[in-house]
């Protein structure tokens, strides 16, 4: 169900690319953004449910009366996808891992984890054009490089939006702002050093996160803390023989205690924890702890 939040809004962070930030970041509530040109705007992601992608598209509508003739997924998780099922005829374009998890995970529905969303009707629109390493997409005459980042990270198949001529870059859930960060479908590991790599290089001076607001590049320093703190505590807590739920109910999250659903710290040990094993990760159970630490189902506001 919507709540009575600040309402999701377009910001111009350089000419003719907007930020779609939804407040407040937290489950499925995430961020997108579109270019407009002459003939068509490029968005990049879309939204997690029918009523959010509607306003979504409406508020695109304000700024173009062109359509959106291509979308950029950053990942296959839902909040980032589902929408896609409303933006006809436009070419969805996303790595080639995606369109495989994207399937898998399905279309909307009611999950046990989080409280009741009204999901709207959201046939799965899988991508039509992947791509192993990256595209240029070409916004009239301004190029838009998409890149895989090469490993897991926040999910198998993240990719960025960079826009090298105005630094702008759109990171997808590499990113959080303000939001506990989230691996448990990547790897902690493989955020670090894809944060140091591919991201930090760059030096974007405008990053469109996830979720959160907009932020410069002092974020990947944020959230790299808050991962190197995972991979600290996964390692002192199997040395003491505790299970990641356990961890995660005895630790002191400090300055991390203040960001969006600090629940997510048992999903990202459990992710960890898999990583010194070198064993997979139990996707339910990681959830179901996850459930236990926050006390009842995960609070969604999408």
């Amino acid at each position: 169900m919507r709540n009575s939040m600040t309402p999701p809004a377009a910001v111009e962070i350089s000419e003719g690319i907007y930020a779609y930030l939804q407040p407040d970041g937290s489950w499925w509530v995430n961020n997108a953004g579109f270019l407009v040109g002459r003939r068509g705007v490029i968005s990049v992601d879309t939204c997690a449910t029918e009523s959010r992608t509607r306003d979504y598209q409406a508020t695109i509508g304000k700024f173009s009366d062109q359509p959106v003739r291509t979308i950029v997924n950053t990942h296959h998780h839902g909040d980032h996808t589902w929408g896609n099922a409303l933006f006809t005829g436009a070419t969805i374009v996303a790595h080639d891992h995606l369109r495989a998890q994207m399937e898998a995970f399905g279309p909307p529905a009611q999950l046990p984890f989080w409280t009741p969303v009204e999901w709207g009707n959201l046939p799965l629109e899988l991508p039509s054009l992947t791509f192993a390493d990256r595209v240029t997409l070409w916004n009239d005459d301004l190029a838009c490089e998409v890149r895989y980042v090469g490993q897991p990270a926040h999910t198998t198949n993240d990719s960025i939006v960079w826009i090298p001529e105005r630094s702008v870059l759109f990171t997808g859930d590499l990113l959080f702002n303000g939001g506990t960060p989230f691996v448990l479908m990547g790897s902690v590991a493989g955020s670090i050093e894809v944060l140091e790599t591919v991201l930090k290089p760059l030096n974007a001076t405008t990053i469109v996160p996830g979720h959160g607001r907009l932020a410069g590049p002092s974020l990947i320093d944020d959230v790299l803390g808050y991962l190197r703190f995972i991979q600290e505590t996964a390692e002192n807590a199997r040395a003491a023989g505790l299970s990641p739920l356990e961890a995660a109910q005895n630790t002191d999250l400090g300055q991390y205690a203040d960001l969006l659903d600090a629940e997510r710290i048992v999903g990202n040990l459990h992710r960890a924890y898999s990583e010194l094993d070198d064993s997979p990760v139990d996707l339910i159970a990681a959830l179901t702890d996850m459930v236990t630490y926050n006390g009842g189902p995960l609070i969604s506001h999408a």
